[in-house]
């Protein structure tokens, strides 16, 4: 009999310290995913219980620009395509049963990259420099000697595409271009 009392009681303080660790914590909650230069920003929802959800959209001045509601069982993904909107702060406010939710993002366009692409030539030191995709602005070049010296430096202005032939006297082992757009963005290319 002492030996079930004894089982009783370790049992009840066992299923009592489980109790009081595993208490459920709140599992609702929103998250928002954006990327730079994507239009796409996706509102990821989980909630505790089935019901309705109403998502806003606010711009900077805090105009609506969007709004939804939706039945949803526990959770959703929704993709918010922003294509068509200005470029800038935005507010995703999120209201279901329990809760409101609010998260900012910042919607801006992606950042034009410029392809920059070097080829060497056949001939010691000869270089072929090409870059696409300016858009009216100044690129500045530099080439690095093997000891990592300068030994050239120049800036253009040039729009859409540009193209140059690059000549390095006395040229011996490796080298180094660093093309610089107006933006402020490098590219480095090893030879």
């Amino acid at each position: 009999m002492k030996t079930k009392s004894l089982y009783f009681a370790a049992l009840f303080v066992i299923g009592a310290a489980v109790t009081a660790v595993a208490k459920d914590e709140p599992t609702t909650g929103m998250a928002v995913l954006s990327s730079k230069g994507s239009q796409v920003v996706k509102v990821i929802y989980k909630g505790e219980n089935a019901g309705k959800v109403k998502i806003n959209i606010y711009d900077a001045s805090s105009h609506i620009v969007y709004s939804e509601s939706r039945s949803t069982d526990a959770g959703f993904i929704l993709p918010l395509n922003f294509s068509g909107l200005q470029f800038g702060e935005y507010t995703i406010e999120l209201i279901d049963a329990n809760s409101t939710k609010t998260e900012k993002i910042n919607y801006q366009p992606a950042a034009a990259k410029n392809n920059v692409h070097i080829s060497k030539l056949n001939e010691n030191g000869k270089f072929l420099l090409s870059v696409s995709k300016i858009k009216n602005e100044d690129i500045t070049v530099k080439i690095f000697d093997a000891a990592n010296n300068l030994v050239h430096t120049s800036s253009k202005q040039v729009s859409g595409e540009f193209a140059q032939l690059f000549s390095i006297k006395n040229f011996s082992g490796a080298c180094t271009f660093e093309i610089t757009n107006g933006a402020g963005e490098t590219t480095v290319v090893r030879f």
